[in-house]
């Protein structure tokens, strides 16, 4: 099958006019996600996951390397790409209705196509009736599925989503995972999703790519051998805990390199 998103050779770096510096961000990362596929990314806090999915997107320029979705080059954001970022980023004088056709509106879709069209969204993101709500009357987790629907009613080739429930409650945030993989099921969009989160990444994904410190590569892609569909029960299960152990042994190894590597610079 062919992949949807290549990413080859790429490597990236961040440069400092105070201290003439330059920070390397990624080494080589070489990563590739299958149609229909939802992949997760985890890795050791700092190994810039953020910046990852802001360079596949388009929003940051990288320096070598390739990224390829769909066999064309990524240079830019684009409708072909939803991006779900870690706050809703909703506007505040616009309504859930208003928020959610903003992508439609910038491709200048009519706007009777384009309520109607977010009406359907809005219903399956489960906020039929709050259409005429500004984003402070709903909760945090009615606004992220304002955020999901805004990206998915472009209908994007794949769906790019930062941490987006890093904000909520402990309890909302395991609601919202099942509600996602709801979504996900109606029409299996391909999905990137960054987390910190190793028990959120094991339960929605296909595949979780775990990458290094930085300069970060991808150390293994674990395949996730769990049946769909998933319960929030499936986390207690032992095969979900041979996962979450597995990986996190690997995110552990990270975090010890780069403290010893630190520890070693400052000596």
């Amino acid at each position: 099958m062919t992949p949807r998103l290549q990413v080859r050779g790429l490597r990236k770096w961040f440069y400092s006019q105070r201290s003439e510096r330059r920070l390397q961000v990624f080494d080589e990362i070489t990563l590739e996600v299958l149609p229909s596929e939802f992949l997760t990314i985890v890795g050791p806090s700092g190994c810039g996951k953020t910046t990852l999915l802001r360079v596949l997107d388009g929003l940051i320029p990288y320096e070598e390397g390739e990224i390829l979705l769909d066999g064309h080059s990524v240079v830019k954001p684009g409708a072909d790409k939803g991006f779900v970022f870690q706050d809703s980023s909703l506007l505040p004088w616009r309504t859930v209705m208003d928020n959610v056709i903003l992508g439609l509106e910038l491709q200048r879709i009519p706007r009777r196509d384009a309520r109607q069209r977010a009406l359907q969204h809005i219903e399956l993101v489960g906020l039929k009736g709050f259409e005429d709500h500004y984003p402070y009357e709903l909760s945090g987790g009615m606004q992220q599925r304002v955020n999901l629907a805004r990206a998915l009613v472009v209908d994007p080739a794949i769906l790019l989503m930062d941490e987006p429930f890093a904000s909520l409650d402990a309890q909302t945030r395991e609601i919202m995972q099942a509600e996602l993989l709801k979504l996900w099921a109606q029409d299996r969009k391909t999905v990137l999703f960054v987390t910190h989160q190793i028990e959120e990444a094991i339960f929605l994904a296909d595949r979780v790519a775990v990458l290094t410190a930085r300069p970060s590569r991808v150390r293994e892609v674990v395949e996730i051998k769990l049946p769909r569909p998933r319960r929030l029960e499936m986390k207690r299960t032992p095969e979900f805990l041979d996962h979450a152990d597995h990986i996190w042994r690997m995110i552990q190894e990270e975090v010890y390199r780069t403290m010893a590597r630190t520890g070693h610079d400052r000596d």
